[in-house]
């Protein structure tokens, strides 16, 4: 199981520049805040889809049960 730690370190390293806040309290349920200058001009829903293609197909729902995000736009 991934730790808060570690997803926000791949969500940095996918989108290089953003700065991402990472919760959780079980390890399994995550919450992210993810800013980056990438998501300008793009709808939330893509800004939010840039962040989940950082994770595997079956990693979301299966290891990550789930990821709540916030997104904003440097």
């Amino acid at each position: 199981m991934p730790t808060a730690s570690e997803v926000k370190e791949r969500i940095e390293i996918g989108i290089p520049g953003s700065d991402a806040e990472v919760t959780s309290d079980d390890n399994v349920h995550f919450s992210a805040r993810v800013v980056a200058s990438d998501f300008a001009g793009l709808s939330l829903v893509e800004q939010h889809r840039l962040v989940y293609a950082i994770f595997g197909e079956g990693e979301l729902g299966g290891s990550i049960h789930a990821l709540a995000l916030t997104t904003e736009t440097r």
